[in-house]
């Protein structure tokens, strides 16, 4: 009852801050795609004939399952950009939404891997020949690089909404056509943030990879702290990343993981137990089971509550600890230590062998506020040995 409880307050207060909005005109309205279609039509009428090979527009109801064949086939070395734009409800009442940027996912062929870009559009080169295929994610997520799914199709009838795609096959090389096509200002902004992404590349921290099935993000990046040690910076703000490095340690009695952080802003105002409210910022263990377990800074939940994730593709796989809670310390660096076997044993019950994995996590996506976090020396011990993560 406990947990009904605080799902039904949780989501009164997010219902009350949604009408907040609509009666200040705050809301942000489901984008026009209408003007969206108009726009890109215009910039494509103006294109030089040697720049764009062919396009196609997609239509993606956020209730069809994947795979949705775009039409389009591709051959090997095939350079193509999509751009897409709409929105997809988990629940309109309490205006939350996934973007485009994690909705839409990709692969080519049948047999082809997927993927998906970090931001609302993407380019890319076609390592196979075949059907370029669209597939929706939320609220599902895959088991398998081919993009089989967690739950079943029927998950898909939750959620409302949809996604506008155009999807543009260049003649001579996606940077090209992009710079060809654009000037400053106007709907072509839209074609300046891609050239601006694909300039800058994968901005992922050296040594570190985002979680294959959860995709890749622009949210961490290398920096130095105030006194000139390395770092890893985090910003979020309505997304949402996974961070990971490798590691392969026992799991015993001596295992601890130390780590310092100065979280300068937590993305949840709500308590973070609940789906609806389920944003946070973490550094996480995974362990060869497939768990993990995953220490954050709550907005206000006591020091020491632990519970089991409330998201339905994460329930049984990840647990959740407050280490620290609350506004104090906010902007100030703090020393942490864990045991993890005590953790494992305490929490989750009898503790597996190995140690696999180390994680930095960030979400945002439900209340799409704001979260900032610096980590640094983060650190492995085991029977006196010290391995240095970062």
């Amino acid at each position: 009852m406990t947990g009904l409880l605080a799902e039904l307050g949780v989501a009164g207060r997010l219902a009350a801050r949604a009408m907040g909005r609509r009666v200040r005109a705050q809301l942000e309205p489901f984008p026009d795609l209408e003007a969206f279609t108009r726009e890109m039509e215009d910039l494509l009428a103006q294109a030089p004939a040697t720049v764009v090979q062919d396009y196609h527009w997609v239509d993606l109801p956020a209730s069809r399952p994947p795979w949705v064949d775009t039409g389009v086939r591709l051959e090997v070395g095939d350079q193509v950009s999509y751009f897409a734009a709409g929105r997809v409800y988990a629940s309109r009442l309490l205006d939350i939404y996934v973007s485009p940027a994690l909705q839409l996912w990709c692969k080519v062929g049948e047999a082809g891997e997927v993927f998906r870009g970090t931001r609302d559009s993407h380019s890319f080169t076609a390592d196979r020949a075949g059907a370029l295929l669209f597939g929706n994610y939320f609220p599902n997520d895959w088991v398998d690089h081919q993009g089989a799914r967690r739950q079943d199709d029927a998950v898909y009838g939750q959620v409302s909404g949809g996604l506008k795609v155009l999807v543009i096959r260049w003649a001579d090389g996606a940077l090209a056509g992009l710079q060809a096509l654009s000037t400053p200002g106007g709907p072509q902004s839209r074609l300046q943030a891609e050239i601006a992404r694909l300039q800058k590349g994968d901005s992922a921290p050296s040594g570190w990879h985002y979680l294959w099935h959860l995709g890749p993000a622009e949210i961490y990046s290398h920096r130095q702290t105030p006194h000139g040690s390395p770092c890893i910076h985090c910003h979020t703000r309505g997304d949402v990343g996974i961070l990971q490095k490798e590691v392969d340690l026992p799991l015993d009695e001596s295992s601890e993981i130390s780590w310092r952080w100065c979280v300068a802003r937590l993305p949840s105002t709500l308590r973070e137990d609940t789906l609806p409210s389920h944003d946070y910022l973490s550094l996480a263990v995974e362990f060869d089971n497939g768990r993990d377990i995953t220490y954050y800074w709550s907005s206000n939940l006591a020091v020491g509550t632990g519970y089991d994730c409330p998201l339905p593709n994460w329930q049984g796989r990840e647990f959740h600890v407050v280490v620290r809670s609350g506004p104090q310390g906010l902007g100030q660096w703090h020393q942490e230590r864990r045991n993890l076997y005590a953790d494992y044993l305490d929490y989750m019950g009898e503790p597996p062998a190995r140690i696999v994995r180390v994680w930095l996590i960030a979400n945002s996506i439900f209340q799409r506020g704001e979260g900032q976090c610096d980590y640094a020396d983060i650190v492995m011990h085991h029977q006196g040995v010290s391995t240095q993560v970062l």
